[in-house]
């Protein structure tokens, strides 16, 4: 957990911070930790000095007549008041410039390591997440990270250290009672500030739960552009966002007044602290104990921690805000993978790609079992189709050869290797999708399709469009490969977004291929067309098709029929029909709606064709 009991945010992520800022590999960042330190004692020290140089001025010129001041020590320590003070500075901006790589740096590390992180977790994982909060999460712990970095080590902790120093020379100068009036007075000071931002904190929350829920409602929409459009739902959109930012408004209104009285209460403490400093200063003074310049010290000593106190209130209320915002984001950091490697898992060696499916029970709920023990092999180099109804599992299977999920029992084998003994890079670099849904990257046709070997150069690129026949209708682009696709590739037609991923998995070259459900979104012509191009990708290949329209996979090597979970029929095409038993229903079916559309077409295109069909169809009664 990273949050304690009472919730205030939890120092937990300053910890998990730590070896980022120390990291082992990297001398020269360890090297920039010392000498920033360093800085900062010398900073730190600079400041000390400057309030009691200041005293020792004062007292030169407090009882002395002009003839009798020593102009040359008064100037002397001038000069070294005006040094300390650019030192202190001077030391400070140093310190900052020479930790400045190691901060961002370690930011960079942090960042990257949660992207690439989020990479590894399950489709699962990303399934039940939402991509805008998920991004903002990102988005704000690196921003977190920054602030605790620019704030914490050279703020807070060194305020603590410097009012340690200006104790002991109150101590030593004035006396303890004005030394421990100063301490109560940090003390509560320090209190009031840490007891309201923990009250705040909660604001804070409320409005990153808000702010998370209003991008995410806005990216939502803004992916599903068109289907607002379709439903004329902008209204509605509207509301829906308008809610999640009345929810901010809220939280933010309520963190501005507890941000006020946050600032009137650190300005009485302070005020007070301040007079009782003096006043007791003045006691003394008046019955000798002090001089003029002890005054002016003990008041110069009070306004230099005032800067940094007051900074305080800021700098915690930044760095409680910013432990918030990283508390997500190493939570999710730190999130366990579903799937991962096993310790010494070995690369994948396919030199056949062979596939079987050895008594295979799997299921996304415990409650509910979608593959019952299912067995089957696609020989290398031969093609192997799975067909059924919707919900019989077929995508499941292909989800499992990819190894998004882990399956419950039995083995899955390519080449006789349990893929989950094997590492899952390698698994999937041997394995080339055509998706039912293709989603491309809002960038250029020579990027999508180049995606499928990052590096490829441009003849293999125009190659791999050429052997998916798309090459020619990128020439008429405009643009032609430098065309954009447009957010998720909405720019191209269906047929047009599934040559591009036929030709990008062209590119990758993987000794086996799976086709799932590629053309079940396509007209019978671009299907057809589709089907052509896929028919040249899979010759000498491993492939398994997952299909719903078994026009597609009529000449596969073996047809396996799963129905909830089970296989209940395999074999050929033309065996498969002749049993009579669910492939034949489904063919019979399907040839029958086709059939239909064909005689709708005719008759939309001359309602003469077919009299009887034309007079009794509602498409003629239409026209």
């Amino acid at each position: 957990m990273l949050e304690s009991g009472d919730g205030t945010p939890s120092l937990h992520p300053l910890y998990m911070l730590m070896p980022y800022l120390w990291p082992k590999d990297r001398p020269d960042l360890r090297a920039r930790v010392v000498v920033a330190l360093v800085c900062l004692a010398l900073s730190i020290a600079a400041t000390t000095v400057s309030p009691v140089m200041f005293g020792w001025i004062t007292d030169r010129l407090a009882h002395k007549t002009p003839a009798n001041i020593a102009i040359a020590a008064v100037f002397g320590l001038i000069v070294g008041y005006v040094l300390s003070r650019i030192l202190m500075q001077a030391f400070a901006q140093l310190r900052d410039g020479i930790f400045a790589k190691v901060q961002y740096n370690a930011l960079k590390e942090v960042g990257v390591s949660t992207f690439a992180h989020v990479h590894t977790l399950s489709l699962r994982f990303h399934l039940e997440r939402k991509t805008g909060g998920l991004s903002r999460t990102i988005e704000r712990g690196t921003k977190g990270i920054d602030t605790l970095l620019s704030f914490a080590l050279f703020s807070i902790f060194p305020t603590f250290f410097q009012l340690l120093l200006f104790t002991a020379i109150m101590v030593w100068k004035l006396n303890v009672w004005i030394a421990l009036t100063t301490l109560a007075m940090v003390g509560g000071y320090v209190w009031f500030t840490f007891a309201i931002t923990r009250w705040r904190v909660r604001f804070r929350r409320e409005m990153n739960d808000s702010d998370s829920e209003a991008n995410t409602k806005a990216v939502d929409s803004l992916l599903n552009y068109e289907t607002v459009k379709y439903f004329n739902n902008e209204g509605h959109e509207t509301r829906r966002f308008e809610k999640s930012m009345d929810k901010f408004s809220r939280a933010s209104i309520q963190a501005q007044i507890s941000l006020s009285v946050l600032n009137t209460g650190q300005a009485a403490i302070m005020a007070v602290g301040m007079g009782l400093v003096m006043v007791l200063t003045a006691i003394g003074i008046s019955r000798g104990q002090f001089t003029i310049g002890a005054l002016v010290m003990g008041n110069a000593i009070l306004m230099q921690l005032y800067q940094p106190l007051n900074l305080l209130g800021t700098v915690y209320r930044e760095i409680t805000q910013a432990l918030v915002d990283m508390e997500a984001m190493f939570r999710l950091l730190y999130q366990p993978q579903e799937v991962k490697d096993k310790p010494g898992a070995k690369e994948l060696d396919v030199h056949g790609g062979e596939i079987k499916f050895d008594n295979v029970i799997f299921s996304y709920e415990p409650a509910r079992i979608v593959l019952k023990g299912i067995s089957f092999m696609v020989p290398a180099g031969k093609t192997v189709a799975v067909v059924g109804p919707s919900g019989a599992g077929k995508s499941t299977i292909s989800r499992i050869l990819y190894r998004f999920y882990d399956i419950k029992s039995g083995s899955v084998t390519i080449d006789g290797q349990d893929i989950r003994d094997v590492t899952q890079a390698s698994l999937r670099a041997n394995i080339g999708i055509v998706p039912q849904d293709t989603v491309l990257f809002n960038d250029t046709v020579r990027y999508n399709i180049a995606y499928g070997r990052i590096g490829a150069n441009e003849s293999e690129i125009k190659e791999a469009a050429r052997m998916a026949q798309i090459d020619s209708f990128i020439q008429e682009l405009p643009l032609g490969y430098d065309a954009m696709v447009g957010e998720r590739g909405l720019k191209l037609s269906g047929g047009e977004k599934q040559r591009v991923a036929i030709a990008r998995t062209i590119l990758k070259n993987p000794p086996i291929l799976l086709l799932d459900e590629a053309t079940s979104a396509l007209d019978t012509h671009t299907e057809r067309e589709i089907q052509s191009a896929l028919s040249e990708v899979s010759k000498n290949r491993t492939t398994l098709v997952i299909a719903h329209r078994l026009s597609t996979v009529v000449d596969a090597d073996e047809i396996l029929v799963l129905d909830h979970g089970e296989i209940v029929e395999q074999g050929k095409h033309a065996e498969l029909v002749a049993k009579g038993g669910h492939y034949a229903s489904m063919w019979n079916k399907q040839r029958e709606a086709a059939a239909a559309r064909e005689i709708l077409l005719a008759v939309e295109s001359d309602p003469d064709v077919v009299p009887g069909i034309a007079r009794s169809t509602p498409l003629a009664a239409a026209d």
